[in-house]
């Protein structure tokens, strides 16, 4: 009896396949919109943490001020020394790496090229702790920090804007008054989660930044890297004591620094991409909620047009339960095939947006499978009450019907 009802609801979709395609739409749109939202939400949000963790493993930055971002307050707050970061290395265990880091902004200059970017002063921790990779050449020596050399390592943005196809390493750029050496290229990382071009950087001797470009010995950002396995918890703590410590800070005084650990930024981040596609599932989800309203119109109108066959079914023997279970059934086909049509189109939008996007693909088979089994249920809601309209008609009454 299901099969035959299952026959009877195709040839009746196939009779009217117009109508049927424009029943099913409502269903088609909030399936591959749902499906959609979120699959891009889920990228959005990997993509968010990959770049977070692109910017060091385990990773704690420390700057003056009370904190970080937008208006940060450091005005007032006292710039770090070399001898902060020294002292974090050795009073505190579990850590990997210190970076003391200051930043100018530059203009070099390469023969009749020139390009405006910025300069890092730091030390050879610099590309642990931030998970740099070179893609050639060298970092430079301890030596070379402690003499203030003139030597670098270029980005890859710094490196096509100036040398073009040419390798770099070797050649030197002009900043300033003064000629640097190219000892490394850096390993392309691209757009940061803050909109900024990782690549288009220039790493240099914390001393040699100090001496010819910024002209102090002021280090405006300690960048920590905690060993695995380590509680970057704890070290933040130990790490915020010992500032006070060497910052004089009284018992009742604020602190005029601020440790982020870049877990937090991931988390923040990730937290708020997640509340937005949730928000946008949500909303893509009313349109399955109209294609079912659709649905229901449609079914009604079905009952109407056919009332006298429903007539001559129930006169020659026909149950009630027969006649209601054709009309839930067709309305279940139309709904699942608009979900399965959405799953679909939803699959090859994902993909196409994620690649424009330049986020990651995921396929969340959950998600998915919910959907449709959503959109099949949305068929047995909204398709039983128009079933038991045409089940409940008298035979009589509807053979009379023209």
């Amino acid at each position: 009896m299901l099969w035959n009802a299952l026959l009877l609801s195709l040839r009746e979709i196939r009779r009217n396949l117009l109508r049927s395609f424009l029943t099913t739409l409502g269903i088609v749109i909030g399936v591959s919109a749902v499906i959609t939202m979120v699959t891009l939400g889920n990228g959005a949000t990997l993509a968010v943490k990959q770049q977070i963790a692109s910017l060091g493993s385990n990773l704690l930055i420390v700057r003056p001020g009370q904190r970080l971002g937008p208006g940060r307050d450091s005005a007032g707050a006292a710039n770090f020394k070399v001898e902060d970061a020294q002292a974090i290395r050795d009073q505190i265990g579990g850590i990997k790496a210190v970076a003391p880091v200051v930043n100018k902004s530059v203009t070099v200059v390469v023969q009749a090229s020139n390009w405006s970017t910025s300069v890092t002063g730091s030390n050879a921790d610099y590309f642990t702790t931030n998970n740099w990779r070179l893609a050639g050449g060298r970092v430079f020596y301890e030596s070379e920090e402690r003499a203030g050399k003139a030597v670098c390592v270029i980005g890859n943005t710094v490196k096509r804007e100036l040398f073009g196809a040419q390798n770099p390493v070797g050649g030197e750029i002009r900043i300033k008054q003064f000629s640097c050496e190219v000892i490394g290229l850096l390993a392309a990382k691209g757009q940061s989660s803050f909109g900024s071009d990782q690549d288009d950087t220039i790493v240099m001797p914390l001393r040699t930044v100090q001496r010819r470009l910024t002209g102090n010995q002021d280090v405006r950002t300690l960048m920590v890297s905690v060993k695995d396995g380590v509680s970057s918890d704890k070290a933040q703590r130990q790490i915020e004591r010992l500032m006070r410590e060497r910052r004089h800070i009284g018992d009742n005084e604020d602190d005029n620094f601020n440790v982020m650990d870049t877990k937090q930024i991931a988390d923040t981040l990730s937290g708020t991409t997640q509340v937005l596609t949730t928000l946008l599932g949500a909303v893509a989800a009313v349109s399955l909620l109209v294609g079912g309203i659709g649905i229901m119109n449609i079914m009604l109108v079905s009952v109407t047009e056919r009332t006298r066959e429903i007539g001559i079914r129930l006169a020659i023997g026909a149950l009630e339960r027969e006649v209601l279970s054709q009309f839930l059934i067709e309305a279940v086909v139309l709904s699942s095939l608009g979900g399965l049509i959405g799953v679909i189109l939803a699959t090859l939008a994902s993909i196409g947006l994620s690649g424009l996007m330049h986020i990651p693909y995921l396929f969340n088979p959950g998600i998915n499978l919910l959907s449709f089994a959503f959109s099949a249920a949305i068929g047995v809601i909204f398709g039983y009450f128009p079933a038991r309209r045409a089940a409940s008609l008298d035979p009589i009454e509807a053979l009379r019907h023209e």
